[in-house]
């Protein structure tokens, strides 16, 4: 029911059906007040100057843009560097320290999925998940950091930092609850747009390839893997987060009849320790030269 629901609502802002159209065309007085409001919000905040400094990289839209990636090969120039990040889909809350400059301190369910790429990926970076960024950049220069980068933090209107944001391409340019777009490009408000092919190109490595392979996934519109996707037996769409069961993958195993599961790194920091043959679609960016 769950997938089901957020499968609609990504086709909803995406790719809408007739009646989708009708509906966001309804729902457009809340979309007016909705703007107004978060316009309002930026107004009326002061950016806080913690010393440092502050990247910020996300995207105006709900949904997946390749802001993970994109902040890892940005980071990755980094020598003395945190990620902050709210930490999606994880069993905990409050501020934790998923990994300090050497050593992961927590598992996938405290960390959530996209800190513990962070962790794998960045082994030189201190990670951090906190549903207050201010309280993590604060944490982050106990720890001696010298430069931060905030995951999805466009609208911390209330903290000095340098805005890079992912052009999405939709032809749906709404405000919620009409369409994707949490907020708009204020006037006033400095930015960097990253456009790929411009500004960055995406890389993707097989890893341990099989001859019959289904792929799993859970992550914001997985439509966006199949430019990249080897002929695979099956493809099994789970939400954004999803947490899996080790029954669950077997049952797909075993159904497909497939020699292993083909899944993003995202969905192999979860499932990694099933004891199941895993083929990974490593998905890396390539910075442009400027």
């Amino acid at each position: 029911m769950k997938n089901s629901l957020v499968f609609w609502v990504e086709k909803y802002f995406y790719n809408p059906s007739f009646l989708q159209k009708v509906l966001s065309f309804c729902l457009l007085p809340l979309s007016f007040l909705y703007c107004f409001l978060m316009w309002l919000r930026f107004k009326t905040k002061e950016a806080e100057d913690f010393g440092i400094d502050i990247v910020s990289v996300g995207n105006l839209t709900v949904g997946g843009s390749g802001k993970t990636p994109l902040v890892i090969a940005l980071a990755s120039s980094h020598e003395n560097t945190a990620i902050i990040l709210r930490g999606y889909g994880r069993d905990s809350s409050g501020l934790h320290v998923v990994k300090d400059k050497y050593t992961i301190l927590c598992d996938v369910s405290v960390s959530g999925d996209e800190a513990m790429i962070y962790a794998h990926k960045l082994p030189n970076a201190v990670v951090i998940v906190s549903e207050d960024r201010k309280e993590g950049i604060k944490k982050a220069k106990e720890m001696g950091v010298t430069s931060v980068f905030l995951d999805d933090a466009y609208s911390k209107h209330d903290i000095k930092k340098k805005d890079i944001l992912i052009e999405v391409k939709t032809s749906n340019n709404k405000c919620l609850p009409s369409g994707p777009y949490r907020e708009r490009l204020w006037k006033g408000k400095e930015v960097s747009i990253y456009k790929e092919g411009r500004d960055f190109k995406r890389r993707v490595e097989l890893k341990n390839a099989t001859q019959k392979m289904s792929l799993v996934t859970a992550i914001a519109r997985p439509e966006r893997l199949d430019e990249f996707l080897p002929e695979v037996v099956s493809k099994n769409y789970f939400a954004d987060h999803h947490s899996f069961t080790k029954p669950e993958l077997e049952e797909i195993l075993q159904r497909d009849k497939s020699d292993s599961l083909l899944v993003t790194y995202k969905d192999f920091v979860k499932v990694k320790n099933f004891g199941l043959v895993l083929s990974l679609l490593d998905l890396e960016i390539e910075l442009k030269a400027v």
